[in-house]
Formats: structure tokens, sequence, C-alpha cells
């Protein structure tokens, strides 16, 4: 199968999706798939040929305020140039949709458009018009499944989604660690959508019953010194910056647990956190907030769930998780074992499987 993806940002540009994206295509082309990508921001990831992509004059001045939609123009010229996909995987929202979606149309090509977070609020009314020309929708949780269906696409063309792991990699690190009494882990950018702060917050309140307990923050961004501010009312917070994956594998797997305290804000939100997941495949007690649930990658026993935006809440769970060291390891072997179906080569499949329908209900565009 030809399968074209359309990315705005991959690694080394640094996010979630980008992750998510460039590892997708490296399951794929190890399947025997044929790979075109267009990107504007990263690097073509090994095993695919790049789409060749032109600025034009009226993309150019669209992109001085909305460069994704310029890019995503852009691909729309460039689409009928290039020998013809049997899918177009496009990353992205209702913006990109709207630029690329005539042009698919007109070639026949079934247009496939994974929306990796929350959509943004203020345009609800010309979403539906805006992707009327997807054929299917692939979404990273229930929280962007929720948004989909406020705007009236049908539950029938929604497809819920992880990201993969690398499962034999994980397993390296998990052999070979040892659990750090105490320690607390939160890996993420620090921006505001992460909620850092919160998590400092709880952990400043569950210090003063777990002395000996540690949170250690590993990413940079924008938000890094309002945190290191908030951090310093006392003591046992370490901020790492922005550290490799090996790096962030061998801090996870020594942790007692892992929080990821992301809160939905106006148009910005997160699908699963692929951090959480990797967590469960390191066998390390994972506690979520309401705004960043696991479902359906991961049953409701394999983790814990707390408020989005409640530090008591938070404090609660971490002081009852750090002090019931059987629950917790309970906990961690059903992660353990949801984790197991995460695999990169059974999620990539998944997807084929997902192309396969979506071309089997579109008839192609007469010549």
């Amino acid at each position: 199968m030809r399968i074209l993806h359309i990315v705005y940002r991959l690694p080394p540009e640094r996010g979630g999706m980008e992750l998510h994206v460039a590892r997708l295509i490296r399951a794929q082309s190890l399947r025997g798939h044929e790979l075109v990508v267009a990107h504007r921001r990263g690097e073509c990831p090994q095993g695919a040929e790049p789409m060749p992509v032109r600025r034009t004059r009226v993309s150019r001045a669209v992109s001085w305020r909305f460069d994704e939609i310029s890019f995503a123009m852009e691909c729309a010229a460039a689409l009928p140039r290039v020998r013809r996909p049997d899918v177009v995987h496009l990353h992205g929202d209702h913006r990109e949709a709207l630029a690329l979606g005539s042009a698919a149309r007109r070639l026949g090509v079934p247009l496939v458009l994974h929306v990796h977070g929350a959509l943004a609020t203020r345009h609800r009314r010309i979403m539906p018009w805006a992707m009327r020309h997807v054929d299917e929708f692939i979404v990273a949780g229930t929280r962007p499944r929720e948004d989909l269906l406020s705007t009236g696409v049908p539950d029938r063309l929604i497809r819920m989604t992880s990201g993969g792991l690398d499962l034999a990699r994980l397993a390296a690190f998990r052999a070979g660690g040892r659990v750090r009494r105490g320690l607390i882990v939160s890996v993420g950018s620090l921006l505001e959508v992460k909620n850092h702060a919160l998590t400092i917050e709880a952990f400043h309140r569950v210090r003063r019953h777990h002395p000996h307990a540690r949170l250690v923050i590993a990413g940079d961004g924008p938000e890094r010194d309002r945190l290191r501010r908030l951090a310093a009312a006392g003591p046992g917070i370490e901020f790492t910056g922005h550290i490799p994956p090996d790096s962030v594998y061998s801090l996870v797997s020594g942790a007692e647990i892992l929080v990821h305290a992301s809160q939905r804000l106006p148009g910005v939100g997160e699908g699963i956190p692929n951090a959480a997941l990797e967590a469960l495949a390191l066998g390390t007690a994972v506690l979520v907030s309401s705004d960043s649930s696991l479902d359906p990658a991961a049953p409701p026993d394999a983790y814990r769930m707390f408020r989005s935006r409640s530090a008591d809440d938070l404090a609660a769970q971490l002081d009852a998780l750090l002090t019931d060291d059987r629950a917790r390891m309970e906990m961690t072997e059903r992660g353990l074992r949801a984790a197991a179906d995460l695999d990169w080569p059974l999620v990539a499949a998944k997807i084929e499987r997902w192309y396969d329908a979506v071309a089997a209900r579109r008839a192609p565009a007469p010549a």
C-alpha cells in the first residue's frame, strides 16, 4: 500500500504527536508499505520518501498568521503532481482538512484525519463543513472523540487508538532498573497545558507525610522559571531539563509513580499521553488527570485517575499509592498486561485494517 502522511512537524521537533507519527511511519515501513511524507519542520523518517512541496504566493500570504494552514494548502497543490497514493493520512484538525479535503476528493483518494488532541472550541460552527470530505477519523482517546461527536461527526466514522510502544526496548529498561523509594516523576514539556504546577502543589502537601519523597520533572519549555519558583517553596523537587528518551526510560523505570496532570484549555488539550503508556510498560504506577484518560488504551484498573485541576485529589492519590505498596504493585502488574497489547506492529496492523475498510467504501473517481 502506498501511504501519504501529511504532518506539519516531525522529530527532532519535540512533541508527543511528532514522535507518534515518526514511529507509526517506521512501523508501517517495516510492514512493507510504501511511505511518502509531506512535512514542514523536522526530518523525514528513514524508509520514507519526501513529497516535494512548493510555496505559492497565496500560501506565503497565509503563512504570516497560519503557517499550518499554509502548509496544508501547499500539500493540496502538490497532491496532483505526485504518484497517486492509496490513502492520505492527515495529522491535524479541521483547518488542514479544509485545505486538503477537496484535493483528495477530486483525485478519488481516501482521506483519513488523525486528531491527536482537543479541537478548537471557537471553530465548532464551521467544523462540519471543513471536514465534509474526510472519509474516516482516527482519534487519540475519548476526549477528541467527544469533540468530534459534538460537531456532528457520525460515530461510525470514528476510530480510537493510542500511540504504540516499542515493548522490547522498554522491557530492557524495566529489567535493569531498581525502584527508588518515594520517587515521583512527571514527564512533559513545561507548558501550561501539562499543568506541572498542580503536581508541584500536590507534592508539597504529600511531603509533609512522606519526607523521603522526591519529585523529578523531566522536560523544558516556557513555564520553566515559574515552575522553579513554585518548586522553591519546599524541598525535594528537581528539574532535569530536556533529556533523551533512554534517560527518560531509566528515570521512569526507577520511580514508584508517574504523574500526568494535563488539563484541558480553550482549543488546547491532549489525547492519550504516550509518556503514561510507556510508564505502564516500564512497570511504574500511573496517575493521570481526568482530562487525560488512558481509555481505551488501558483498562481503568491499570492506572488511577484524579480530578483535573484538583490538588487535593492528586495529593490524596499520591499519599495512598506511596503508603500502600501492595495496591501499587497490583496496579503495575495490570499496567504491564495492558501495555502488552500496544506493541507498534499491533497498532500499525490495526490502522492498516482501517485503511483497507475506508478504501473499500470509497469508489475511485472517474479519470
